[in-house]
């Protein structure tokens, strides 16, 4: 009798079971914030995600596997690129210093309390909430993993991130974040706008290289054929005993 062998339990499985985002505007704010940060961080060695389960510990088979999938995470100095889980181990042991919360109907007032304390146990530096419902909005900063947390709320706006430099701020449309140089956070279809424009002035740039050099070509063939005539009628010349160049 041929014995199935029992599978081996994922201890880090990529997914929580839970939707990246309850509504639109919940996911609106995720998606710009990623897109924004990194922008923001495109020339350093930055990593930004999404919903993604970060593990803090690697954990012997049997035990409880800590985790939360912060609705944005940065973690300065790992590099871009594809993960199923942040699995702290496994990245130089750096745990993401930002982290943001977008909240949703859904979202309770224990469950951002859990949050917060998983976040300050496993290193986190920057944390930041916000409700697009409600406009509320809070955090805890703290300079270095030794210090106390300290609270950020919206009577502290407006609020420069130490890490980021962003700026968080109120604006008749809620809450406002903006570079460093003042310019604000944009809608994820503006990048693609502007993807699409750059390619565009690319694609016309090439066009316009193109069509000069099929000019210039065209100006040496004439100038090619013009020489090929004077080269016959030289020839033509001398065959009759006379010298093309006493002409």
């Amino acid at each position: 009798m041929v014995q199935t062998p029992l599978s081996t339990p994922n201890l880090y499985p990529d997914s929580d079971g839970k939707p990246m985002a309850d509504n639109t505007e919940q996911y609106r704010w995720i998606a710009k914030l990623v897109t924004n940060l990194k922008h923001l961080l495109r020339e350093q060695t930055a990593f930004v995600a999404g919903d993604l389960l970060w593990y803090p510990l690697e954990v012997p088979k049997g035990e409880k596997t800590p985790s939360q999938a912060p609705d944005v995470m940065v973690v300065l100095g790992r590099p871009d690129g594809a993960r199923g889980s942040y699995q702290q181990w496994r990245e130089n042991n750096i745990a993401p210093q930002v982290v943001f919360e977008i909240l949703s109907p859904s979202n309770t007032a224990s469950e951002m309390v859990t949050k917060q304390a998983f976040y300050a146990q496993y290193g986190t530096l920057e944390m930041y909430f916000y409700d697009p419902k409600s406009e509320e909005f809070w955090g805890l900063t703290r300079p270095s993993q030794v210090d106390e947390l300290q609270p950020v709320m919206a009577l502290n706006l407006p609020w420069v991130s130490p890490l980021l430099q962003i700026r968080f701020e109120h604006t008749e449309a809620g809450l406002g974040v903006y570079y460093p140089d003042g310019k604000p956070f944009q809608e994820p279809e503006a990048f693609a706008l502007a993807a699409e424009q750059v390619r565009t002035e690319r694609d016309q740039a090439q066009a316009e290289r193109d069509q000069a050099q099929a000019e210039r070509d065209q100006a040496q063939a004439e100038r090619d054929q013009a020489q090929a005539e004077r080269d016959r009628l030289a020839a033509k010349l001398r065959a009759l005993g006379i010298d093309p160049n006493n002409l």
